[in-house]
């Protein structure tokens, strides 16, 4: 962590993946998943982590940070994965997320609005975000609906990929305090996740 290998690591996977003709494309689905912290002040500085903060999720509170993820919409590789406190919007990472080649970007509801944000960074990208299809009256848009249930046919891979980081490899709560800690884990994981994905071609050769 001290020598920041966690993002070099992470790259030389992503190579080694390419170079056995599994590459990253042009489709990238962004998503982001609360990982949580212990709240209790009951350790050796009587205070919980100054690096987490709490945020709610439909009527539940949550303590800790949040794992912001891009994943190439084809292969399902982690290309960017950062890290930050629980209360910071999902928008805020966008475009730390995008390499910039992308030509579509899928996401949930939360990144609804964020086309000029998108372009700025990949001119050439389309915004395939999922968009409010349920109005204050009552009305349901169904032809946005529709629309959003064959994007999410897309965005649904991400799911997967978090669920390996969160249940096959166990980083489910914070092991460690200060987000770069948790980010440099991040970045280890996202390149086991990677391999783990793709285990039975590069098996298979």
């Amino acid at each position: 962590e001290r020598a920041k290998l966690g993002k070099p690591l992470l790259a030389a996977v992503n190579a080694h993946l390419k170079h056995q003709g599994i590459k990253i494309a042009n489709g990238t689905i962004v998503d982001a998943t609360i990982i949580s912290a212990p709240s209790s002040t009951k350790n050796k500085d009587q205070e919980r982590d100054p690096e987490m903060h709490q945020t709610a999720k439909g009527k539940q509170w949550y303590f800790g940070m949040k794992a912001h993820v891009a994943v190439d919409s084809r292969t399902k590789l982690i290309h960017t994965i950062l890290a930050s406190a629980a209360n910071v919007s999902d928008t805020l990472a966008l475009p730390h997320l995008l390499h910039g080649k992308e030509t579509r970007v899928y996401g949930d509801q939360g990144y609804q609005g964020q086309t000029a944000v998108i372009r700025a960074v990949a001119p050439n990208a389309r915004d395939f975000t999922n968009r409010k299809y349920r109005w204050p009256s009552g009305r349901i848009d169904e032809v946005v609906k529709a629309k959003n249930r064959t994007k999410s046919k897309v965005r649904a891979k991400v799911e997967h990929v978090i669920g390996v980081i969160k249940r096959v490899f166990g980083f489910q709560k914070t092991r460690y305090r200060g987000l770069a800690k948790n980010l440099h884990r991040l970045e280890v994981m996202a390149a086991l996740t990677n391999i783990f994905i793709q285990r039975r071609r590069l098996l298979a050769r």
